[in-house]
């Protein structure tokens, strides 16, 4: 791991304020850089290899809070832990820091004591997640052999309400399925799609389940779970092995459901009102970017709407009668409509069904899982 001196970036538009803290830092063998503006702080953390931001949150023209904001949404900055510095004390003022993607918020005028030992606590939670991510790399690299994961099935987690055809080309393949009980009334509900179909693709397919069932709880956003999930896959895929996926969390007690996507066939969500849409969420494949962004989209959903994710080996034909994804989808989306009375087990069979009659030779995995509210 990189044991190089942890780099502080100091931002505040008042000269003296900068001077002050990058002293008192240097002389406890930190590493600092100043900016007196939001977007030469912005400049300066995409250049260098910072750990760690005090950030003054009255600054004229962009305020911390914007700074930490653009911050968040550039992958290469967006896991910089952010220490607001401001005058402003109230509880108001300090949530919003945190809402922005703040860690931690220090009053002025401030004691060096307070600031250090703050320092240093979050940078000790920066390295402490950065061995986590290494360890976690190490342990699923050393899996000497492709092994299919136990597979959830209905019976298995009837609370979760869900039917799957899981159809692989190999006896251990690419696309993979999971389902999740992460809180009280909370379900995920996982469709992936490793690249490649041979035994190196069934050994990463287990180590992605392994490495999910780590990283998604109730008290982790999903995007920041793929966030953590990504970190390791970038150590331990090679020759641009990725993976897609898609993945909805659904909250069943306050009837919503929180979509994530990773550059994977869109989900479809199928209202009880006879509407169907697509679930357009934005976000970057896993396994090759090492900061990777996702856009997640929330969804209010009510009893008996369906939500159904698949993989492409479903949606695209070859052999004599080639189809496009799009042409897929189509299908898919009149095979969801046919069947939107039929109870789900046996409508997902039913789809299933429906779209491989118009495929030739199965050359690819596919997963169909349906999701019932």
């Amino acid at each position: 791991m990189d044991q190089r001196t942890p780099l502080i970036l100091i931002v505040d538009d008042e000269s003296l304020n900068a001077r002050i803290l990058e002293s008192m830092l240097r002389r406890n063998g930190f590493a600092t850089l100043t900016a007196q503006s939001g977007p030469q702080a912005r400049e300066l953390a995409a250049l260098h290899p910072v750990d760690l931001i005090l950030l003054d949150v009255m600054m004229p023209e962009e305020t911390g809070y914007l700074t930490c904001q653009y911050l968040k949404d550039n992958p290469q900055t967006a896991d910089i832990p952010v220490i607001f510095i401001s005058a402003l004390t109230d509880t108001a003022s300090r949530v919003h820091g945190l809402e922005c993607g703040g860690v931690d918020f220090i009053s002025k005028p401030f004691e060096k004591a307070e600031v250090l030992a703050r320092v240093k606590v979050h940078l000790r939670l920066r390295l402490t997640h950065r061995a986590l991510v290494e360890a976690q790399a190490q342990r699923l690299s050393q899996i000497q052999a492709a092994q299919q994961s136990l597979l959830v099935r209905p019976h298995d987690l009837p609370e979760a309400k869900f039917g799957v055809h899981f159809a692989p080309v190999l006896e251990a393949g690419g696309d993979i399925y999971d389902v999740l009980a992460t809180g009280i009334g909370i379900y995920d509900y996982i469709v992936a799609d490793v690249s490649g179909h041979d035994l190196s693709a069934g050994f990463l397919t287990s180590a992605l389940t392994a490495l999910l069932r780590q990283n998604v709880n109730a008290a982790t956003a999903p995007e920041e779970s793929l966030a953590m999930t990504n970190r390791v896959l970038t150590r331990i895929l090679t020759d641009g092995a990725h993976a897609t996926l898609a993945m909805a969390r659904l909250n069943r007690v306050q009837g919503c459901a929180h979509i994530v996507n990773a550059g994977h066939p869109p989900p479809i969500l199928a209202r009880t009102n006879g509407t169907l849409e697509l679930v357009e969420a934005e976000g970057d494949i896993l396994g090759v970017f090492e900061t990777a962004l996702w856009t997640p989209v929330t969804l209010p959903l009510h009893p008996g709407d369906r939500i159904f994710l698949y993989t492409d080996g479903l949606i695209e034909g070859f052999g004599a009668s080639p189809f496009t994804r799009d042409q897929g989808i189509a299908r898919l989306w009149a095979a969801i409509r046919s069947v939107s009375h039929v109870p789900l087990a046996d409508a997902v069979e039913a789809i299933h069904t429906t779209i491989t009659a118009h495929k030739g030779p199965t050359e690819d995995d596919a997963v169909l899982l349906g999701i019932e509210v």
